[in-house]
């Protein structure tokens, strides 16, 4: 088992193959880690914007 994976390893496409995973993987990260800022900017903006018409309507 551990040769068959040492080969896959030696061949171009397998090498390929794992750079795209990584850049996949890394990719993800970035986006999971601008959607939670973002969604926690966002509820700052809503709960301001729910605080100034209640307000507003009292």
């Amino acid at each position: 088992m551990k040769d068959r994976f040492l080969r896959f390893l030696r061949h171009e496409h397998a090498v390929s193959a794992i750079e795209y995973a990584l850049l996949g993987g890394l990719i993800a990260v970035v986006i999971v880690i601008a959607v939670t800022f973002a969604g926690a900017q966002l509820k700052v903006l809503f709960d301001n914007l729910a605080s100034q018409v209640s307000q507003a309507s009292s």
